[in-house]
């Protein structure tokens, strides 16, 4: 089931930035909020994303040492 949602005291200079962006992808501002809210729904919040990597840092009990890090940047480069 879909539900509507109202925003209101939207400044007019960001409403015509939205506008812009949605006519710039051949979309309706209807289609392009839609997708945009989806996107970040989709999306882990940043303390989600922070609570995850603790929760594998703890797991695999222990830090990677700055050589590993700078040897696989390194690797990356060539």
């Amino acid at each position: 089931m879909t539900v509507q949602i109202t925003i209101r005291d939207v400044p007019e200079k960001v409403r015509d930035e939205l506008a812009s962006r949605a006519a710039s992808q051949g979309r309706s501002m209807q289609e392009f909020l839609r997708l945009e809210l989806e996107r970040m729904a989709s999306r882990p919040t940043m303390d989600g994303w922070l609570d995850k990597v603790r929760v594998r840092k703890q797991a695999t009990g222990g830090l990677v040492p700055p050589s590993a890090i700078l040897r696989a940047r390194n690797a990356d480069r060539k």
